[in-house]
């Protein structure tokens, strides 16, 4: 069983920057491939951003490439997204999500994938 547990979401201007921490517990951390994933109010959940086991391959949602970086620490059991030159549409709840499968060497774009998910932190880009 994992945790996990974000932090970091608030109120940002556009053009601003925030930067999400999702937090695991467990001692397996460094074999699970992980993603951040977004909803926004009406819209259904969006894949954002995945780094895989061992940090070797990353994708982005076309939308956040050259804006948002995905990065982990296997030593503190944390996966960063840095997010960078913010936009109004960017608000949504920001979810964490751990992927304990094989297919962990991949970074997964796919909710299904995932097996575990943190409660979420709120985004909030202002114009």
């Amino acid at each position: 069983q994992v945790q996990l547990v974000e932090s970091g979401g608030g109120l940002a201007q556009a053009g601003g920057s925030l930067r999400l921490s999702c937090a695991a517990s467990g001692r397996s951390f460094s074999i699970y491939a992980m993603g951040w994933f977004r909803q926004a109010p009406g819209k259904e959940r969006e894949f954002v951003a995945a780094i895989s086991r061992r940090g070797g391959k990353t994708n982005y949602v076309a939308s956040v490439k050259g804006r948002f970086t995905i990065s982990r620490d296997d030593a503190k059991n944390t996966v960063n997204l840095q997010m960078n030159s913010l936009k109004p549409e960017d608000t949504a709840v920001y979810y964490c999500a751990a992927d304990a499968s094989y297919r962990a060497f991949t970074a997964s774009m796919l909710a299904a994938d995932y097996e575990y998910w943190g409660q979420g932190t709120q985004v909030t880009v202002s114009s």
